[in-house]
């Protein structure tokens, strides 16, 4: 099994029931969906699968499911992060890793620390994984950006810190970590509108939201900026640019969500404090996706 992650990841959604228990139903539907049309490896319990409203019994069979359902096809990661460092050394020594191939470790969040803190926080969650580790760095959400240096530094000392999912929007601090990484180190892209930009630059992949619908596209644009075929994958990039613009515009994962029952693979339920989006934004996003062709 591959786990130097690069490619086209997906950060997949857990669906719901009316009732807001978890539709393992979907989920299964999701995943042949994804993995049959092309991805490359499979992130749970992310963001975008609303784990912060997961209990730890519910997390654990989402994580026993996706395992089991996935069946070795791609490698899995797993989201499994947080704001006290040492809960998440501690959940990273209490946690069983047959089947995960990885794990997706967010920025602090909320508490605002500084470089040193960002650091030794890190520090501590390599020295306690027996798996390799994607940093996540997403300011936006956490009010605490992993600066350039910091990402060099503790993929310097950790060997098992193989990658960065970075999600700052800043191509400067993009194309300094680039510069300077070692060729066993990747940049993966959080965002999926600078997807194509940041492979132009040297990322090597992406983890994605969009590809919980379209794996086929976004797969193909990735593996055509990984070719350096830059002009198919312009096209491709530019054919999804606005249906990715949508499914952020009222929320993520509420777009995807949307999107997701839209084709008809999941129904669109959220857990508060995430709702659905509005009926205009949902009637926007299905004239796009249904007038969507390549």
């Amino acid at each position: 099994m591959k786990t130097n992650f690069q490619g086209t990841g997906v950060a997949i959604v857990t669906p719901f029931l009316i009732d807001g228990n978890i539709d393992f139903n979907s989920l299964s539907n999701l995943l042949e969906h994804i993995i049959t049309n092309g991805v490359d490896f499979i992130v749970s319990l992310g963001t975008t699968s609303e784990a912060v409203t997961l209990t730890s019994a519910e997390k654990k069979e989402v994580m026993a499911f996706v395992i089991n359902t996935v069946n070795g096809r791609v490698p899995v990661v797993m989201g499994m992060g947080g704001n006290n460092t040492a809960a998440v050394v501690e959940e990273i020594e209490s946690t069983n890793f047959e089947g995960i191939d990885g794990i997706l470790s967010v920025a602090p969040y909320y508490n605002k620390p500084n470089q040193r803190g960002i650091y030794q926080h890190f520090d501590q969650i390599a020295e306690a994984s027996p798996v390799p580790i994607i940093l996540y760095n997403v300011p936006g959400r956490t009010s605490s950006n992993i600066a350039a240096e910091t990402v060099l530094e503790l993929a310097r000392k950790h060997s098992n810190i193989v990658a960065v999912k970075e999600a700052s929007g800043d191509l400067m601090q993009v194309m300094e970590i680039i510069k300077n990484k070692s060729k066993n180190f990747n940049v993966l892209s959080g965002d999926d509108a600078l997807t194509f930009p940041m492979m132009a630059l040297g990322a090597k992949g992406v983890i994605s939201v969009v590809a919980n619908a379209f794996p086929t596209e976004f797969s193909k644009m990735v593996n055509f900026s990984l070719e350096e075929n830059y002009t198919k994958a312009q096209e491709i990039h530019y054919a999804l640019l606005e249906i990715i613009h949508q499914l952020f515009a009222d929320g993520n994962p509420a777009g995807i969500k949307a999107a997701l029952a839209i084709l008809n693979i999941c129904k669109n339920n959220l857990r508060l404090p995430m709702v659905a989006i509005s009926d205009r934004h949902f009637s926007d996003l299905e004239i796009l996706i249904n007038n969507f062709k390549l």
